[in-house]
Formats: C-alpha cells, sequence, structure tokens
C-alpha cells in the first residue's frame, strides 16, 4: 500500500459516510480497535489489510452489530478474494461502495478454536508448520508470498515437521455419514469458506461444500507420504470435487464441534496467522455471530458452492 492509495481509498469512503482513520500499531491492536468502535455504536468497521488483521477485527466484532468489510492490503488477501473482490484495494473500494449502496450485509457464521474466531480456516499440523516457517522469513512475504509458501512448505515437508508418525487424533463426537470416532492424522483443516488459499491467481479448493452459511467442513490427512500429498495438491488445484472420495483424505461437511488430542505438542494458525504448539483443541461452529459486507455478486456464488 502506497500513502497515495491510502488517501484516495479515505475520500471515496467520505463522500457518502462520515469516516474515521486509524492504524494498527502492534499484534492484536485491531481487535481492540474493533471492539472500541462496537462499543461506541459505529455501523461499520473496514479493514484495508492483510488477512491476520481482518481476523483480529472479526474477533473484536462477533457478537455486535457493527459489520465488517474488508480491502485488501496483504500479500494474499484470501477472505477478500473469497467474497469476489479485486485484489486492487481501490477497485475493491468502489465493489464495496456499491454494497453499501444496496445495503449488502449478511450475518454469517465463524468457525472458533480455543476462544478464537477465523474467517475462513483454522489449520493444526503440518499446515501450521508451514505457516509458521513462512512467518520467520517475514520480510521476504510481501514481495515473494506465494513462491515463498510453496518453498516452506517443501522445506518443512522435508526437514521441519514428523512426516511419519501421526501428531494428533481428531476426534468426532455428532452423527455424520462417516459416523463417529477418532481419526488419527499428520495434518487437518477445518474450514468455514472455500478455497482453502490461492497459489498464484488459481483457487485451491480444498472443501467445495464449506460456506458462510453452513457449519465446517473438516479435512483430515492421516499422514504425508509424497505420492498421496502430490495426488491431494493435485485434486486441490483442479476443483477440489474428488476429495471427498480421495483414500488419503478423511472428509466430512457440516461439522458443528470437534475436538483435537495431540499425541504430542502440535502447531495451529488461523487464517493464516501462527499460534505456537498446543496439546489439545476445540473447534466448534457458531452461526450467525458477524455481520459482513458482501459485494453484490458475490451471494449466489457464495451459497452455490
Amino acid at each position: 500500500m502506497t500513502a497515495r492509495s491510502r488517501v484516495v481509498i479515505q475520500k471515496a469512503l467520505s463522500a457518502d459516510h462520515e469516516v474515521a482513520v486509524a492504524e494498527t500499531a502492534r499484534r492484536g491492536h485491531a481487535a481492540r480497535l474493533a471492539q472500541g468502535a462496537a462499543a461506541e455504536g459505529v455501523d461499520l468497521v473496514v479493514v484495508l489489510g492483510g488477512d491476520g488483521t481482518l481476523n483480529e477485527a472479526a474477533n473484536g466484532l462477533a457478537g455486535t452489530t457493527t459489520a465488517l468489510a474488508p480491502l485488501p492490503g496483504g500479500s494474499t488477501n484470501v477472505f477478500a478474494r473469497t467474497l469476489g473482490l479485486s485484489d486492487d484495494p481501490i477497485e475493491a473500494t468502489g465493489s464495496l461502495l456499491e454494497a453499501l449502496a444496496a445495503r449488502s450485509i449478511k450475518r454469517v457464521g465463524l468457525g472458533e478454536v480455543n476462544g478464537r474466531y477465523f474467517l475462513f480456516h483454522c489449520g493444526i499440523g503440518f499446515d501450521a508448520a508451514v505457516v509458521e516457517q513462512v512467518e520467520k522469513r517475514g520480510s521476504l512475504k510481501r514481495y515473494a508470498g506465494h513462491p515463498l509458501f510453496m518453498y516452506s512448505a517443501v522445506d518443512t515437508w522435508l526437514r521441519h515437521y514428523d512426516r511419519r508418525n501421526a501428531a494428533f487424533t481428531v476426534i468426532h463426537e455428532e452423527e455424520n455419514d462417516k459416523g463417529v470416532g477418532s481419526v488419527d492424522a499428520a495434518f487437518a483443516l477445518f474450514l468455514n469458506t472455500n478455497p482453502y488459499t490461492y497459489l498464484g491467481t488459481r483457487p485451491f479448493d480444498v472443501a467445495p461444500e464449506a460456506t458462510l452459511d453452513r457449519p465446517l467442513t473438516v479435512v483430515t490427512v492421516p499422514h504425508l507420504k509424497l505420492l498421496p500429498l502430490t495426488r491431494i495438491a493435485t485434486a486441490a488445484l483442479r476443483d477440489g470435487s474428488t476429495l471427498r472420495k480421495h483414500p488419503s483424505v478423511d472428509y466430512r461437511p457440516d461439522i458443528s464441534a470437534v475436538q483435537v488430542r495431540g499425541f504430542r505438542p502440535f502447531p495451529y494458525q488461523v487464517d493464516g496467522d501462527y499460534l505456537g504448539e498446543v496439546t489439545s483443541l476445540k473447534i466448534t461452529h457458531h452461526p450467525e455471530v458477524l455481520d459482513l459486507v458482501i459485494p453484490r455478486n458475490a451471494h449466489a456464488r457464495l451459497a452455490d458452492r
């Protein structure tokens, strides 16, 4: 982002709305700013930033009547792109203003893990270990986001994660088409939306059923053998429709609650933000907990996925 872009966006929003600008200064600051805005009765919080900043703001606004709107300002902007916004923040501002004029605001559900809400996914095990390696090279992320992620994935698989032994078990206690029970795994994703991420302009479609109108989709990978992992990645880059039946994947849509227990400490991440290692997690879905501004052309696309 440039100073000129910020000025252009602020002027565009100020044409029909009363706008106050606040800049984040540290980790967790966006959540406190959002909480303060909700307490003051602000109608809308617009976040010009990446997925991590957006996640913090969502945590500050969940359960309130203050709406949230993203504008892409990070390296990947998964959630903004999932909503159909352009990666260009000025162009996305035009779509946001159109949505506000049409009052295109919807109450949506969020996932929650150990007290932290997530907008699009929570990843545990190998996925989180990759995010940790990306964050260790944070100075490169802005300029080489997608190549850095791919390099970190290979490097983590080779040197930074035990790929031979399961790290945790995912415990399903609610009845579904695969019944109750537990799945030992090295890698698991809990998705509130799809895609999981983007590689360049291509979506990485892991859970086509995951939408803001439904509970979570849980994708569990028991082991990290190279050939099955490559086939899973290839399927996701196509359209993800075959993952449900993939022999190396335990795929369960419409899950409201899951527990995870570790055989050893395991890492986890939320919306691309690495949160450290734990020995247990509780993941739940909370329907209709956040007011979200949605581009007008995104309603049908999100509902039909």
